[in-house]
């Protein structure tokens, strides 16, 4: 029988998990409906197993006036943040640790005269959320765009949590040519290189690989990314009633792995589901 392996890394992160937390003490002590602004994870069936305990998405401050609001774990605008506290009865600011210290970053390096470049996806909400923390910052999502940058005395650099460092290098080194200056913050957090690093670990030895988390989820992408390229056989599901017994035909080593959105019970249910198909084969 084939055998299952989880990766070593996998998984809901501490931002993830410090974000239910929060949302689960506040749905079960507020007296005031409870609403998050934007999914508060990148994870469609936890956002949507919040909606049934009475949580709600929200789009802007003004839809949860007087009530409680969380803030997403991928950051929120100052703008939006000053709106929410303004107008809601509570707010609680889920927003990642990690991210955090890529808003301060990018602020530092603004106040010291940096041409802020952040390296990342342009419209992910953590990316929107760090712009404003430094005027004029612009976004680069590769070598090519880095590339094609005005030239300036001085680039600084923050990085998407969620980003490779080969993305990250690659944009360095193209950007090495547009600036006499290029000071680089690595904010790129640990949970990210570690989980992509144990994924392709696994993904090197195993003969079928499935991937587990939102397919709206940044580090899910690219974890079933980096799979595929070392495993062809890579699946990317978002709950185990997507899994096709045919995938594991033949399979000696079935490896699991999971985005930083994905909580545990999640990755068990895939597992079990895994284990009866390959019992049944």
């Amino acid at each position: 029988m084939a055998r299952i392996v989880i990766a070593s890394e996998a998984g809901a992160c501490y931002g993830v998990e410090r974000a239910l937390k929060m949302v689960e003490e506040a749905a079960d002590t507020s007296e005031v409906p409870v609403h998050t602004l934007g999914p508060l994870i990148h994870n469609p069936r936890v956002v949507g197993s919040l909606a049934e305990k009475g949580v709600t998405v929200v789009s802007s401050p003004e839809e949860a006036a007087g009530h409680t609001l969380l803030l997403r774990t991928h950051g929120v605008t100052p703008d939006e943040e000053g709106r929410a506290r303004d107008l809601c009865h509570e707010v609680l600011d889920a927003t990642c640790p990690f991210v955090k210290k890529v808003h301060q970053a990018a602020a530092r390096l603004a106040r010291e005269g940096y041409q802020v470049v952040v390296v990342g996806e342009a419209g992910h909400p953590e990316v929107e959320a760090t712009l404003p923390h430094a005027e004029g910052a612009v976004v680069v999502g590769n070598a090519d765009e880095a590339a094609a940058l005005s030239e300036c005395k001085k680039i600084g650099v923050v990085v998407q949590t969620t980003q490779s460092r080969a993305n990250l290098e690659s944009v360095v080194s193209a950007l090495l040519g547009r600036a006499e200056e290029v000071r680089v913050i690595n904010t790129i957090c640990d949970a990210t290189s570690g989980h992509q690093g144990a994924c392709a670990e696994l993904a090197r030895e195993a003969d079928v690989m499935v991937v587990i988390g939102g397919r709206i989820s940044a580090n899910t992408k690219r974890l079933a990314e980096i799979s595929a390229e070392l495993c062809p056989r890579t699946h990317h599901i978002e709950g185990a009633d997507e899994l096709d017994p045919v995938w594991f035909d033949g399979a000696e080593l079935i490896g699991v792995t999971a985005g930083a959105s994905t909580p545990a019970a999640h990755i068990r249910s895939v597992v079990s589901s895994i284990e009866s198909m390959v019992q049944q084969s």
